[in-house]
């Protein structure tokens, strides 16, 4: 069955979506005038930004709550397992291209989130949005936003948390010998305990994990690097020769690393992807810009910081080349080989922060859909059983092949649909950066937008009054 899916993917990404990707990204950093590098101070101040309290003093989703759910998804196996397998199968140039795809990429992370934002819904104590409701809002194309939405729920919701779960209980099984059918049974009790407390819940947690465990990682990263600073020039001469050698396109293979660089750098920081217009469209801020600034800046957290940790120490150690080891294996391995047995643990407890937090975000993606096909209470019980429970249960019995194949098959199908729509609705995205530059210019540090200001949306904003 792995093989079936591995195949399909290679034909799909191999045909369609790289190029796809690389066009939409240059494209949105042209129109964007390169908002991803221009405007890095701003996202940087507006990530300090509180949660704008509603006419009634409820408190919604603050900016940095909104980001720390959407890192917690980014940042997990795709930073530690997908890098490692990416090195393995495409070599150390698929690195490079992982960082293209992240340069690029966060322009396109703009315009979705700005998207999500645009067209987001009054929903209880919170806001709820995402490419389903920007789809059917601003295309008023119903059943492209249904597709979507049955999508990203089986993506993100039930793949991916295969994956994650996958994930965690190799690395536990390799560094304490903990059988992966009991670490499933706790990870899915856990799991169920939060996702049942709802957005604000998911928030709280993913507020207080992803910081503490991407500073961790990141430390313990910069803590190598030292330790191999000699070692540094040539790891980015490898990463660079491999990405353009000779060899690669004298033996076919430069295409191959940049598929697999470029598929792994965006299940990584899934910029383009459609999932995180999800989350972001529940932040209260006064301007949709903001938000989408705030989400760009996490595709650079994901990609360029933690990824490239993670790179480095497995082309420092070089056990890629030498062994058959793959995955996070691959990566505690090599985390080993430089301060002792103590990394192999340290590995496993981050992978379990990083990679527990992305669960309990991927299921809300799949929830914030649901709930757009429908309000029936029993499905959204039904899905939480299963994203949290069953699902995670399948990922730690199941073969890493199997989990990842499935995982990129479905990537491919959502990212396809959403670049559609991002692509048609663009034109929104460049209006309003130039409405938030200009109040910025004429000495407005805090920027609002009201739905007035685009009339042929009006009708179509549920919010922004």
């Amino acid at each position: 069955m792995a093989a079936f899916f591995t195949s399909l993917n290679d034909w799909l990404w191999g045909n369609i979506l790289v190029a796809a990707l690389v066009c939409c990204g240059l494209w949105f950093t042209w129109r964007t005038r390169f908002v991803q590098f221009r405007m890095i101070g701003e996202m940087i101040r507006l990530l300090g930004d509180s949660a704008v309290p509603s006419e009634k003093g409820k408190r919604h989703i603050s900016s940095f709550e909104a980001f720390a759910v959407s890192v917690a998804t980014r940042v997990g196996t795709g930073n530690m397992a997908g890098v490692a397998t990416a090195i393995t199968i495409g070599g150390p140039g698929a690195v490079f291209w992982m960082w293209v795809m992240a340069l690029m990429g966060s322009a396109t992370a703009f315009v979705e989130s700005t998207l999500g934002q645009l067209f987001k819904l009054h929903h209880e104590d919170s806001f709820i949005g995402g490419p389903a409701y920007y789809i059917q809002r601003g295309l008023h194309c119903r059943w492209m936003s249904v597709l979507f939405a049955v999508l990203i729920t089986i993506t993100f919701g039930l793949s991916y948390n295969s994956i994650q779960s996958n994930t965690i209980c190799g690395a536990l099984q390799e560094s304490f010998g903990w059988s992966p059918l009991w670490v499933g049974v706790v990870l899915s009790v856990i799991g169920l305990m939060i996702v049942f407390g709802g957005i604000k819940r998911i928030a709280r947690v993913s507020s207080i994990l992803v910081p503490v465990m991407a500073i961790g990682y990141f430390l313990l990263a910069v803590f190598i690097i030292i330790m191999n600073l000699h070692l540094i020039p040539h790891v980015l001469k490898v990463i660079v020769t491999s990405a353009f050698g000779l060899e690669q396109v004298a033996g076919g293979g430069l295409g191959a690393t940049m598929m697999i660089g470029i598929k792994r750098g965006l299940f990584s920081n899934e910029a383009g992807e459609g999932s995180a217009p999800n989350v972001a469209a529940t932040a209260s801020v006064s301007h949709p810009v903001k938000q989408g600034l705030i989400q760009a800046l996490g595709v650079f957290t994901d990609t360029l910081m933690v990824c490239s940790c993670t790179a480095f120490i497995i082309l420092i150690c070089g056990l890629y080349q030498t062994t058959d080891l793959n995955g996070i294996v691959l990566t505690q391995a090599s985390v080993e080989t430089v301060i002792g047995s103590f990394g192999s643990v340290f590995i496993a407890i981050a992978i379990l922060l990083f990679a527990f937090s992305s669960i309990i975000g991927n299921y809300y993606y799949g929830e914030a859909n649901i709930r757009f096909l429908t309000n029936s209470k029993m499905t959204i019980t039904v899905y939480r059983i299963f994203s949290a429970g069953v699902v995670v249960m399948f990922g730690a019995l199941a073969t890493l092949e199997l989990v990842w194949s499935v995982g990129d098959l479905f990537m491919a199908l959502l990212t396809a649909c959403n670049l559609v729509a991002i692509v048609a609705l663009g034109r929104y995205v460049f209006r309003l950066l130039d409405d938030y530059r200009q109040q910025k210019r004429q000495g407005i540090k805090n920027p609002t937008f009201h739905r007035h200001q685009i009339p042929e949306l009006e009708a179509d904003l549920d919010c922004w009054e």
